[in-house]
């Protein structure tokens, strides 16, 4: 239950906090107080994205906040712990600030948190009926909707949209490969001749950078021969080249060694250890001096320029033509295995088929059965609300096979007849405003007594009609109000008589300054009100004797 709403510098509503009870409350007030604006303060503090101007006029910042009391099996308890969001046991806490611009911020039990949280608690706490939402009725689009709410069949639903889903994945799958295969057949000549070119040449991954490498060393061969010839000299050619010179070295410290104990085995070892090095480096010159291959140069230049000529050819770096080969040899195989890649995509439609079906099934026959129901449950309501005469049906409809599609195989329209001897047609050519206003009182009944929400917010629901038929509006709102707490605007006298708490919604001019208040009615206010609503401006005697014959009844 809905137990107190608090505002804060919302558009016209300087500061408000409005305890609410159970049963039946009723909000009245001219038109243009402020009414639509207070239950826009509600529903944005249920999740809906903020749009600008929602600050009051020379304020920084507005705040909405919501206050539940709800039982401890309650399915919002459970949405919590999946936020991992404090639970208590004593109340829920939705508080949402807005600042200039449209940004807002979100604490669920004083705990920042997200919209989208807000998003998932809202549908189970509160359901906000706007004045326009029967003309929504008018539209049969609508009607699946409402069926499949009261059906609780969304997770049907949601599944025939995947499967069908997953079968159009599987048929564009096919329809691509077909029109692949008929485009590889028409190049299959080319494919058979790039794809032998490629694998002739065998090119690698890196393999242009090595050749680079390599060939820059070989056009640098002479150069290099005759650098080493030149270091050779000096290391080892000569009577004076290094290596005699260390050796002799060596050979004049070994004749003193004796007489010198251990003195010299530091110098000694490392010039044994620097001849050797030497040795080695004289092997490696001349290696170079004689491992140049003269046809080399060419074969690397050969190789390098098919690389390059090869990758410009199919638009991309030689690193990427193993993906090429890879590709058309792919493509090669499709269209010389095209039968058998066919027919696994063909049974993929047939099974993504097969499956839509019979989620579709399912779906189509727990609305067949939930349909009847729920047009029992309406007719029971109807005589309640001034429309005894009236019949309303659910209608499905076999769509063509052409027309089937996420939403199922089947069409919901609501049909309706109002008098006597007239056979039903669309609700939205047989019922007048004030009629499917009560229409959509009745389904909204039907929903609630079947998937009861803590709260229920009827703005207008009383659009259109008046006099006996208003009072039997007032009646059935106040009954419903039994089983879950409901909150109504209203213009009608006679639903307001029926409010167990009346809020009177009033605008006021301070320093030039407009602000929307919202007043609790006792019950000679309440009075007053009421003779307001039925005589206008000058509430006469008479206007406070029908108030309270109202109020009586």
């Amino acid at each position: 239950m809905l137990t107190n709403i608090s505002i804060r510098d919302f558009v016209l509503i300087d500061s408000l906090s409005l305890d609410l009870g159970a049963g039946l409350s009723v909000l009245t007030g001219e038109t243009g107080a402020g009414k639509s604006i207070l239950l826009d303060a509600i529903g944005l503090a249920l999740g809906p994205r903020a749009s600008q101007g929602l600050v009051r006029a020379g304020a920084k910042q507005a705040s909405v906040s919501v206050t539940f009391e709800l039982p401890r099996r309650h399915p919002v308890y459970h949405e919590l712990r999946e936020l991992d969001l404090p639970v208590s046991d004593d109340e829920l806490i939705l508080r949402r600030t807005f600042q200039e611009g449209g940004r807002s911020r979100v604490f669920i039990n004083d705990v920042p948190t997200s919209v989208q949280a807000l998003k998932r608690l809202g549908p189970a706490l509160i359901e906000i009926q706007g004045q326009f939402d029967a003309h929504g009725l008018l539209d049969p689009q609508t009607h699946r909707a409402i069926l499949i709410d009261f059906a609780k069949a969304e997770g049907d639903a949601a599944r025939v949209s995947q499967a069908w889903r997953a079968f159009k994945d599987a048929e564009g799958k096919l329809v691509q490969a077909q029109e692949d295969i008929a485009r590889g057949v028409q190049e299959q000549d080319y494919l058979r001749f790039s794809v032998k070119e490629l694998e002739t040449l065998n090119p690698q991954v890196g393999e242009e950078d090595s050749l680079s490498a390599r060939r820059q060393v070989l056009m640098n061969a002479e150069a290099l021969r005759d650098t080493a010839a030149e270091a050779l000299v000096v290391l080892a050619q000569g009577e004076a080249n290094a290596e005699n010179l260390v050796n002799h070295a060596l050979g004049t410290l070994d004749r003193i060694r004796p007489k010198v104990g251990e003195l010299l085995e530091p110098v000694i070892e490392t010039l044994t250890a620097a001849s050797a090095e030497i040795a080695a480096a004289v092997d490696q010159l001349r290696h170079l001096e004689v491992g140049q291959d003269a046809d080399e140069l060419a074969q690397v230049d050969e190789r390098l320029f098919s690389l390059r000529d090869l990758a410009r050819k199919h638009g991309v770096p030689s690193d990427l033509l193993p993906e090429v080969l890879a590709r058309q040899q792919s493509a090669l195989a499709g269209i010389d295995n095209q039968s058998d890649h066919l027919a696994r995509l063909e049974r993929e439609v047939s099974e993504r088929l097969a499956d839509y079906q019979t989620c579709d099934a399912q779906l189509s026959n727990k609305l067949r059965a939930q349909a009847q129901r729920l047009d029992k449950i309406v007719q029971t309501e109807l005589p309640k609300i001034k429309l005894e005469n009236a019949q309303f049906i659910t209608t499905l409809t076999e769509l063509d096979e052409h027309r089937h599609g996420e939403h199922g195989s089947l069409a919901v329209q609501f049909q309706a007849t109002t008098n006597p001897g007239n056979p039903p047609g669309p609700i939205n050519r047989v019922a007048s405003g004030g009629e499917l206003s009560r229409f959509l009182l009745a389904l909204k009944v039907a929903l609630a007594s079947d998937n009861p929400l803590p709260t229920l917010i009827f703005d207008e629901v009383d659009a259109g009609v008046g006099g006996a038929t208003a009072a039997a509006v007032g009646e059935r709102l106040s009954q419903l109000a039994k089983t879950v707490q409901v909150l109504t605007v209203t213009h009608s006298p006679q639903v307001a008589a029926k409010g167990r708490h009346h809020f009177q919604l009033s605008k006021q001019v301070e320093k030039g300054m407009t602000t929307t208040q919202v007043t609790s009615l006792g019950p000679t206010q309440r009075q007053h009100e009421i003779a307001r609503m039925l005589a206008g401006d000058s509430v006469t005697p008479q206007a406070i004797a029908a108030a309270k014959e109202l109020m009586g009844s």
